[in-house]
Order: structure tokens, then C-alpha cells, then sequence
């Protein structure tokens, strides 16, 4: 059975090559384009990965991680962060509310489809 990837971008552009991406490599793929979104899709059926932009309308990426690590049914799903800031604290600040990998934008679109692969045991 295929996994499911949920994308998380406010930015169209991103979604749209993202989610050809993900189709290409033979995952089901699910879109939200903020993050209160997201939570309400992620609650409903959990992906098995969540490709996750950190800056977001409602509730940011960072947000979104804390309570998709804090909530029970939800806590074991992966996560990638996408970010435009390639900042160090940023990715500690991501990795140390559970995110299992981080991504700066722009990123290399095989970079992305390894770690999500290695992620998924694919």
C-alpha cells in the first residue's frame, strides 16, 4: 500500500512541483495550504510524512510540529521542515520540536525525494 504525504505550503508554486514530485515517486499525496488546515487534516488521518513550510498564515510551521509531536495519535508521524531560513537556530529550533529533518528553500528536488524515501524506509 502506497504511504501518504501531506504538503504544507502557503506558496501555490511550491505545493504544485512538491506534490508532482511526490506523485512521480508512487506516494498519495494531500495538500494544505496553512497550517490550522493541516492540523485538521493530520487529526483526521494521520500521513505517514508531513513535508511541513515553517512560515505560514494561522499557525506556522513551528507550531504545527509542536502539536503533531504532543498529541497521541499523531505523534509518529514524520516530519521535514521547509524552510526559506537557513539559519542554524532555526533548524535547531525545528529539530528540537521533534521535526526529523530539515530542508532549506531553494532545495534540490532529489534531495528532498531521498530524505523522504529514508524517512519512509522506501
Amino acid at each position: 500500500m502506497a504511504k501518504t504525504v501531506l504538503i504544507v505550503d502557503d506558496e501555490p508554486n511550491i505545493l504544485l512541483s512538491l506534490e508532482f514530485l511526490m506523485k512521480q515517486s508512487g506516494y498519495v499525496v494531500q495538500t494544505a495550504e496553512n497550517g490550522e488546515q493541516a492540523l485538521e487534516m493530520i487529526r483526521q488521518a494521520p500521513p505517514d510524512l508531513v513535508l511541513l513550510d515553517v512560515m505560514m498564515p494561522r499557525k506556522d510551521g513551528f507550531q504545527v510540529c509542536q502539536e503533531i509531536r504532543q498529541e497521541h495519535d499523531t505523534g509518529s508521524v514524520r516530519i521535514i521542515m521547509l524552510t526559506a531560513k537557513g539559519r542554524h537556530s532555526e533548524q535547531e529550533t525545528g529539530l528540537g520540536l521533534g521535526a526529523d529533518d530539515y530542508v532549506t528553500k531553494p532545495f534540490s528536488t532529489q534531495d528532498v525525494v531521498h530524505k523522504v524515501q529514508r524517512l519512509l524506509g522506501d
